[in-house]
């Protein structure tokens, strides 16, 4: 266990390293949830969600940054780990041999660096162009923390379960970003998610983002902004329980499917 830990925490630092080299794929990470916040917050920048004075971009605020978690997380992984194993990267751990905890525990740092970066950068434009508030307490700065962590760590090990699913690296991407792009229509990003269909919300609920951004609205928005909920409550304890039950699914899935070498090569 030990060298597992040890060797998962030098491969956050080459993760790292790897990822800042790859500058488009870095800079799409930081700057698309930035760029979208910008987008929505110029075009509905007076507009209010339903209660008292919360503007749009507070309320987006909350969804670009749960989005941000799929982003780092799920979407990223699931495109970058078949390419690594299209061009021998993952051969080559394993013939070290490389732990796959030790490999997922190099992912998740890189991703939860990644992520900090991201929040830093939408919260300072928020604030500073958009006159977005910050938390007012530490039991939202707490939430905030423990929902992204979980957050993380369930969309994470998704990414990795679901990197099995592409064939070829190079088309990864075709797969991943539309499925991204369903959760964040469905899940209360781009609109007020009471204003979407029924059926949209049904589906939505059955996966982490439409609890991530739930709960960030709660972060994000006033005290008794829960009353433009569907629930008309904030569901904390729900969101702990569906990121907790994916996380456990997501790791079980990603040590049982998790392969170092493409389909038919006997890696």
């Amino acid at each position: 266990m030990g060298r597992t830990i040890a060797l998962g925490r030098r491969r956050i630092a080459l993760e790292l390293r790897q990822f800042f080299r790859d500058r488009e794929s870095a800079l799409f990470n930081f700057m698309l949830p930035m760029i979208l916040l910008v987008i929505f917050g110029s075009v509905f920048a007076e507009q209010q969600v339903g209660f008292g004075d919360v503007t749009f971009s507070q309320y987006f605020l909350a969804g670009m940054i749960a989005s941000g978690i799929l982003y780092t997380s799920f979407q990223n992984l699931a495109i970058a780990i078949p390419m690594e194993r299209d061009d021998a990267t993952l051969k080559r751990l394993q013939g070290l041999p490389m732990p796959k905890a030790s490999y997922f525990i190099g992912k998740a740092g890189m991703v939860f660096t990644a992520y900090i970066a991201q929040v830093f950068i939408l919260l300072v434009v928020g604030v500073l162009f958009f006159g977005v508030n910050l938390p007012d307490s530490a039991a939202k700065w707490f939430t905030f923390a423990w929902v992204s962590i979980l957050g993380l760590l369930s969309c994470t090990l998704l990414g990795i379960a679901f990197s099995v699913v592409p064939k070829q690296g190079k088309g990864a991407s075709a797969i991943v970003a539309p499925i991204v792009l369903v959760l964040q229509f469905t899940s209360g990003v781009f609109f007020v998610f009471t204003q979407l269909p029924t059926w949209m919300q049904t589906f939505a609920s059955f996966f982490p983002l439409k609890w991530l951004t739930q709960a960030m609205r709660y972060v994000f928005l006033p005290d008794g902004a829960q009353v433009i909920e569907a629930s008309g409550s904030w569901d904390l304890g729900m969101c702990a329980l569906v990121l907790g039950a994916w996380t456990i699914a997501g790791f079980l899935i990603a040590i049982k499917v998790f392969r170092w070498a493409p389909r038919g090569s006997g890696g």
